[in-house]
Formats: C-alpha cells, structure tokens, sequence
C-alpha cells in the first residue's frame, strides 16, 4: 500500500472507442485515466480503466465513473485529483463537464505522455486479444488543422537563445535542481547515461522569472522546425514562432530532433536561465516529441 500524500494529484483521461465491436455491432467505448508521474508518486501510477456502455456514452455516465475512480485512488494511498488534461477536442465539452461535477479543472492539453504510453501499450499489447477486435487497417481519424504559428509575444522572447543537449543520466537528477517553474517528466529505465536530450535554452537577465511562468502556463508538448522556424506546440492545438533560423542552424535542429525519436524516445527540453552562466533555472521543461493515438 502507498503512503498517502498531502497534495492532489494530477490526472490524463482519455475516454474514447476502441478498435473492438461489441456484441451489439457496436464500438467499444473505454474510460482510462493515470496519474501524471510526480517524485511523490513514485515508480508505481494510479490507473484507472472503465468500459463504458455504446448506449451511455454521456457526461452523466462519466461523472459517475470520475467519482469511481477518486474513491479507488484514495483507497490506494493516492491524493484526490485536482487536474485533469485531455487532448481530444472532439471529446473536451463532455469531459469539461462531468469534471466539474467533481471540481476537477480540466486542462486541454497534450502535455499527457503516460497516458499516451499505457494507451500505445494497449493497442498493442491487449486489445488484439479481446474478442471483436478489428484487425487490419483502420480508417484514420481526421487530419487535425494545423494553425499558423504566433509569435511569442515580445515580453517572453528574452535576450538571446541557444540549442543544447544534456545527458539522459544528468537529467534523471533534475528534480534536485534549483528552479522557480518546472514540469518534469520520468526519464525511461532504458536510456543510457550518456544518450544526448535536445533541447532550447532561453536567457533573460530582466524577465527569466516572468518568462517561465507564463511558458509553464502554455503546457509546452514539443519542439520542431517548419522550413526555417523553430515552433513550440503546446496546450491542445497551440503553435508559437520561437525564433527563425538560418539554413544551417535549420538543418543542424531538424537533425538533432528527427535523432531523439529514436535515441531517447522523442525526449526534449526547454531551460529558461539568466544568463548561460547561471546555475539555478527560472524555469525547466521536460517534453516529448510522440504521435497521437
């Protein structure tokens, strides 16, 4: 049994079909949400998985599902959710709702990567083995609409940038490190010490600490370089224009990311600090580059 914890905890849902058919003729539809992994959480994530009737498919069902799984995560030594984040639009007013029947903000954000994982391992791992399940190819989902980047305001641009990588096994220590705002993410068993994680630091003498709040509000998901820009998404569907590189610069980013797909399983960061000589970070950020289920 888990000690308990003081503070709530934060949630990533997912409540969708399934590429399996029920006796019905119809989808199957599943309720499943994880803890965000936290130093108080440990090795070991609060899951919850739910089938949910194709018939009750509404916010009403999915209130009584969320109050199910708060009362088997206090059971289990967890602490009551606080936040919630989902990343499916198609999903986030049935979501918003029932959330709010449970006073649980909901966040709509991708920044949700053990979600992604435990779904990832379920399509592969448990769903072919159910009965109905639809083999083969499936129908893809609708090709999102991908917004034109905005430019960072002017206030959070800082004073200059830089591209860097540090080590898996430096950051695997990062939860140690001085910082005002941070969101980390657990750096998988697997990866070698020495395995280089890409990544943006930004330098502001004046605003670093003004900077990194109002970039730990976006919910940064990744980085990635269209043409000549490099992008920051974020939030759910949010794109900002970090900065324009030259041909050169363009090619040397686009290859170190394209890399950590493979190397460090699309591991990415972003650092706002002072000035490159300062010690402590204003802000830092942990993200992964995946594909959405």
């Amino acid at each position: 049994m888990k000690s308990a914890v003081s503070k709530g905890s934060d949630w990533e849902l997912d409540f969708y079909s399934r590429p399996i058919l029920d006796a019905d003729g119809r989808k199957r539809w599943e309720l499943l949400i994880t803890t965000t992994p936290s130093s108080e959480d440990g090795d070991t994530p609060f899951r919850f998985a739910k089938v949910c009737p194709s018939s009750e498919v509404n916010s009403i069902w999915l209130n009584t599902a969320l109050a199910e799984a708060r009362e088997h995560a206090l059971q289990e030594g967890y602490g009551a959710p606080v936040r919630l984040r989902c990343w499916r639009s198609s999903m986030r007013t049935m979501v918003q709702r029932a959330a709010t029947e449970q006073d649980i903000e909901v966040i709509s954000s991708r920044r949700t990567f053990a979600l992604l994982d435990w779904l990832e391992h379920r399509e592969r791992e448990v769903y072919p083995k159910e009965e109905g399940f639809m083999a083969g190819p499936l129908a893809p989902p609708p090709a999102p609409v991908v917004t034109p980047p905005i430019p960072l305001p002017e206030e959070v641009q800082g004073d200059a940038w830089s591209w860097a990588t540090l080590p898996a096994g430096l950051l695997r220590d990062a939860a140690d490190w001085p910082m005002s705002f941070s969101g980390l993410l657990p750096v998988p068993t697997n990866l070698e010490d020495e395995a280089q994680v890409p990544g943006l630091r930004l330098f502001s003498r004046t605003r670093s600490l003004a900077m990194a709040g109002w970039l730990g509000g976006l919910e940064p998901v990744r980085l990635l370089v269209e043409g000549r820009q490099l992008i920051l998404e974020a939030g759910q569907d949010d794109r900002w224009l970090v900065s324009d590189l030259d041909g050169e610069a363009a090619k040397s980013v686009t290859s170190a990311l394209e890399t950590c797909q493979t190397s460090v399983r699309g591991l990415q960061f972003i650092a706002i600090q002072a000035s490159p000589d300062e010690q402590a970070f204003a802000g830092f950020w942990m993200m992964r580059d995946i594909p959405m289920a």
